[in-house]
């Protein structure tokens, strides 16, 4: 018997007829005894105690990717309550964070202070905060309407080098998103994408390059001004296989037949 527990048991067989110091006496050597007994978790180099830092090492052995809890817990084989105080204590000691997976919003997902996610965990730039920012994207494609009218026919890089120039937004744009926007402006029918013929409109634009404008009729344009510029032959990708006794050609055209109605 250790010499506290012989203090203990001593101090328990006396303190009912002992003054009341015995008993304080007694109940400190009780504390002392309880304090031994508590295992503090041991910790490892950096401060973290070793089961923080064992899920800390998992966390950031995947980098920009970030991992959800439950693959968290795999990986560690450690209990829902055991990863929940660890994450706990990283995220207060800013070791880690948490992200907003796109395409899994309701599984929570962290990653390693030192990294930013990815592109495949935020959606890339058309995100913020894992909801789609409909409010820029509705602003980039109305000025890059603007552009194309006021340039009559432009590319890709063209539009994006107007943005440059006359810095047009508070917000920076990248050429891949202003290729991004002019894509999904051909799908809703805003713009239409062409190829370049080298004609006309097109002299400054290579021949065969993918380049964007208005479709015919656009109502800024004008009525009559827009029926001359936006000729379907001069906008027509088919048009180098035109012949006029072939298989594509003006008398069987349908968009040449609509335009000469207009």
């Amino acid at each position: 018997m250790t010499s506290e527990l012989c203090d203990y048991a001593r101090a328990q067989q006396i303190a009912p007829s002992a003054p009341r110091a015995f008993n304080n006496y007694a109940r400190s050597v009780k504390m002392s005894l309880l304090n031994k007994r508590k295992k503090p978790e041991p910790k490892q180099a950096g401060g973290l105690p070793e089961l923080d830092r064992k899920v800390l090492e998992v966390i950031k052995s995947k980098k920009e990717m970030a991992i959800w809890t439950r693959d968290l817990k795999t990986e560690t084989n450690l209990t829902d309550a055991a990863i929940n105080k660890c994450i706990k204590n990283l995220l207060n000691s800013s070791h880690i964070k948490e992200v907003v997976h796109v395409q899994q919003k309701g599984r929570k997902h962290y990653i390693a202070a030192e990294f930013e996610p990815s592109k495949e965990i935020t959606g890339g730039s058309w995100y913020v905060n894992g909801d789609l920012d409909t409010t820029f994207i509705d602003e980039l494609k109305n000025l890059c309407l603007k552009i194309i009218r006021k340039l009559k026919v432009a590319t890709a890089d063209g539009v994006y080098d107007f943005f440059k120039a006359n810095r047009l937004t508070n917000t920076e744009c990248t050429s891949q998103q202003v290729s991004e926007i002019l894509r999904s402006m051909v799908l809703d029918n805003m713009i239409i994408d062409v190829k370049s013929t080298g004609l006309g409109e097109y002299h400054s634009i290579p021949v065969g390059q993918v380049c964007y404008r208005c479709p015919p009729g656009d109502l800024n344009k004008g009525p009559k001004t827009g029926a001359l510029v936006s000729i379907p032959c001069g906008i027509c990708p088919r048009i180098r296989e035109c012949t006029p006794d072939g298989l594509i050609s003006p008398t069987t055209c349908v968009y040449y037949t609509k335009w000469l109605d207009f």
